[in-house]
């Protein structure tokens, strides 16, 4: 995951209101969200290569998400798979700060990450480059390959969409959550972070929505939670199928 957009207890009906891109190689298996067999209550997608996944939740209100801290400096080929992390909270029963304790003790065992977990009594932000977990403040946020609420171009242009978006009518939240999550547009060269990948790959990685030969955004996803149950719309590309699920 490498882009997430997310307004917390910041909407009259949703506590949490999420629009997430997912950037991957094409090359790498995926299968789409779904309830897993082996956890019936969580709803997610799946990383094939490694069996982890980027972002669910589960029927009793369970959410986590995660993405990659870019630092190719730091990047080691033998390291643990950052997928888990999100598997682990949504298949297990921890409070979301008791997980983020346990993750903060094997935290050197992976890549730079950023992780979100949550439940019905809060949502909790952590990263293993500042190895402290904070309690997200209410209010819109953005997550995309650095800390959190970092304003990167295509951090500050999902933030400012998703909040537009939370001042329109209700029933038209996901359907423009969905429109700021194809936004394409690259950045300037002059407001291009320097994360040590290269200016071409700086600018290829700069849009909301990721598209080149081999690499891009690979799905789509919107989650609306409540006190009513959760709607989860995903769209996987090349193609945008698009599954909904209510619960």
């Amino acid at each position: 995951m490498c882009l997430i957009a997310f307004a917390y207890k910041a909407h009259p009906r949703f506590s949490l209101v999420v629009a997430a891109n997912r950037d991957e190689f094409y090359r790498r298996p995926t299968a789409p969200a779904g309830f897993w067999p082996e956890c019936p209550g969580v709803l997610a997608g799946r990383d094939l290569d490694r069996g982890g996944t980027w972002l669910g939740v589960t029927r009793d209100g369970r959410f986590a998400a995660l993405t990659n801290y870019r630092d190719p400096a730091e990047n080691r080929p033998d390291a643990r798979s950052r997928g888990e992390l999100v598997r682990d909270y949504l298949c297990g029963a921890l409070t979301p700060r008791g997980y983020l304790e346990r993750v903060r003790a094997a935290g050197g065992e992976y890549n730079g990450f950023n992780l979100l977990v949550g439940d019905s009594t809060g949502l909790w932000h952590y990263s293993n480059r500042t190895g402290v977990a904070t309690a997200v403040t209410p209010g819109v946020h953005a997550l995309s390959n650095h800390l959190l609420d970092t304003p990167w171009p295509k951090a500050a242009r999902a933030k400012a969409g998703l909040t537009e978006c939370l001042a329109g009518a209700d029933e038209d939240l996901a359907a423009g959550l969905f429109a700021v999550l194809a936004d394409d547009v690259p950045a300037p060269d002059a407001a291009l972070p320097d994360t040590g990948v290269g200016l071409a790959w700086e600018r290829m990685l700069s849009p909301v929505f990721i598209a080149s030969a081999d690499y891009g955004t690979r799905s789509s996803t919107v989650a609306l939670l409540g006190e009513g149950g959760a709607w989860f719309a995903e769209r996987t590309w090349p193609g945008g199928t698009e599954r909904v699920y209510r619960f």
